[in-house]
């Protein structure tokens, strides 16, 4: 395709995109004092990363939301009020919704309440039932949708964002949704670069990196075994030469042998990519999101 040609299409793209996601919902500020007390003084904790925690809040009233400080904020008040009204055009079904916002002695974001909880909790609780292989396929495939909005089609790109099995959230039906997105890049500062300069190359680093958190995520998918307690064995165990005869070692015991074999080592192969996008990325969200929906063809190594 001609350069001048895809460059165009790409900005028709992104210009509907933008234009179908509507104007900003209405934002409601909550009261610090009813935050404070709906997350019982900020002990109910969801999860905590460099960025912030995130907490389950019980309004008074049965109201339920999931509250994430935004410490990169904590100096800067137009900074602040920035990031919320951006959050606040994002829309996309495989995102958790701002609903609103609380400033005192931490500001703070307020989601959409998500009813199953984190997907760590579901690979963590035996009480809880274990996701079934079709829920686990349709979680990746979520999460890459996600991924391919907040990179192709918002504006600006959306560069800090954190994939993990602490931070993606399920609703009652299981649908995935991302909780820790934003504007600041990964070194805390806003990221100035043009809307196109992460597109279907997807060379910039920061994406290679986003993708190669998806990588990883697929692999927790597939062994039910979270990142967080031994990631490096589980990157070294895909990127080993022994990994077809030991797959049934590594995979989930609570999937049994409810699992399509081939769907999984089509989904090994493309999360074997997306690791090797963190050093080379050349491996755009787009096309993991188009295998993942089987409209492409596998790439070999």
């Amino acid at each position: 395709m001609d350069p001048m040609i895809r460059k165009l299409r790409f900005r028709l793209l992104a210009w509907l995109h933008r234009s179908r996601s509507g104007p900003i919902l209405f934002v409601k500020k909550f009261s610090y004092k009813d935050v404070k007390r709906a997350t019982d003084g900020f002990h109910r904790i969801v999860y905590s990363n460099s960025h912030g925690a995130a907490y389950k809040a019980n309004f008074e009233g049965g109201e339920v939301a999931l509250v994430k400080e935004a410490r990169a904020f904590d100096e800067g008040k137009e900074s602040f009020y920035r990031e919320v009204q951006f959050l606040g055009r994002l829309h996309h079904r495989h995102l958790l919704a701002l609903r609103g916002f609380s400033t005192g002695q931490k500001r703070l974001l307020v989601f959409d309440n998500i009813e199953n909880g984190s997907l760590k909790e579901h690979f963590n609780d035996p009480l809880r039932t274990p996701l079934n292989w079709k829920a686990r396929l349709q979680i990746a495939v979520g999460v890459a949708a996600a991924l391919e909005y907040l990179l192709l089609f918002s504006n600006p790109p959306v560069y800090h964002v954190s994939i993990s099995s602490s931070n993606i959230m399920l609703d009652e039906n299981f649908t995935a949704k991302l909780s820790d997105v934003g504007l600041l890049s990964s070194i805390g500062t806003y990221v100035q670069t043009p809307h196109s300069s992460c597109s279907e190359e997807c060379m910039d680093q920061e994406c290679g990196n986003i993708v190669y958190q998806l990588g990883v995520l697929i692999l927790e998918l597939i062994t039910g075994q979270s990142s967080e307690q031994g990631g490096t064995d589980l990157i070294q165990w895909v990127q080993g030469s022994r990994l077809s005869s030991s797959i049934h070692m590594m995979i989930d015991p609570d999937l049994g042998n409810n699992y399509d074999a081939r769907e999984l080592k089509k989904l090994l192969v493309v999360a074997r990519l997306c690791i090797k996008s963190k050093s080379n990325p050349k491996f755009p969200v787009s096309q993991v999101f188009r295998f993942l929906q089987k409209k492409v063809h596998i790439p070999r190594d």
